[in-house]
């Protein structure tokens, strides 16, 4: 499928960023391994955060799909668990690739690095091979952690690969985290979670010709946006802590 929007250029970083280059293998299958490590972690989650998870029935039970959360606390990441049995796919910032064993562990996982200073082909590539091969891809719209209650600026990273992949995008609203370890704080306070999981997103609509404009992109960042802040909103409310 062909779209308006470039091509990111190739970094000069690549070459030394932690990561770079490593074989990462999509198994779709979820494998004794796999199941025994996502066990223990939900587990552990469970008991120190209590999640309670509203809309589990809009997450595709099959095909492509992007998971979209909010990002407002490093333990974000786990709480995607929770929103299906699907095995789950995840960018993650290629700083944890500096220890070489908890770098073969992500990629083991089903987590590939990517560089968030600057337009990741690498991290694209697979992302767009993972939704390809109609796998679940969790991507953080915003990028990075942020504070406040606002939903803005996101990245059309999650757009960008809707409309090459077909994918639709779930948007996640997750309600306390920010509480329970915002930025700086090493351990989490043990605070009850709640997640909120929105309608699906379409994929951006096509022209007669097949392609997707840059427009259709922003269009759909825009409408992410608004569908975000929604779910944020009501999975705050629901803690009962704002």
């Amino acid at each position: 499928m062909a779209l308006t929007t470039p091509e990111p250029k190739p970094e000069s970083h690549s070459a030394a960023a932690p990561g770079r280059h490593q074989e990462f293998a999509i198994e779709p299958t979820r494998k004794v391994g796999y199941r025994v490590l996502r066990a223990i972690f939900t587990a552990l989650l469970t008991v120190w955060f209590r999640p309670r998870i509203v809309g589990k029935e809009h997450v595709p039970a099959t095909g492509p799909v992007i998971l979209a959360p909010v990002h407002r606390s490093f333990a974000d990441f786990g709480f995607t668990a929770f929103c299906t049995r699907r095995k789950l796919f995840f960018m993650a910032k290629d700083s944890l690739w500096k220890n070489k064993w908890l770098g073969r562990l992500l990629l083991y996982v089903g987590v590939f690095p990517v560089h968030r200073e600057s337009a990741d082909r690498e991290a694209l590539q697979r992302a767009e091979e993972v939704l390809n091969r109609g796998q679940c891809l969790v991507l953080f719209p915003e990028g990075t952690r942020r504070e406040g209650a606002a939903i803005e600026n996101l990245m059309e990273g999650a757009a960008f690969l809707s409309a090459r992949t077909g994918a639709p995008i779930v948007p996640i609203g997750i309600g306390g985290s920010d509480l329970s370890m915002p930025k700086g704080r090493a351990i989490p306070k043990p605070i009850t979670i709640q997640v909120v999981i929105g309608p699906a997103l379409a994929p951006p609509a096509r022209t007669g010709g097949g392609r997707v404009s840059r427009s259709a992109v922003h269009a759909t960042t825009e409408v992410l946006v608004e569908q975000l802040q929604a779910v944020y909103d009501e999975a705050k409310q629901k803690t009962g802590r704002y």
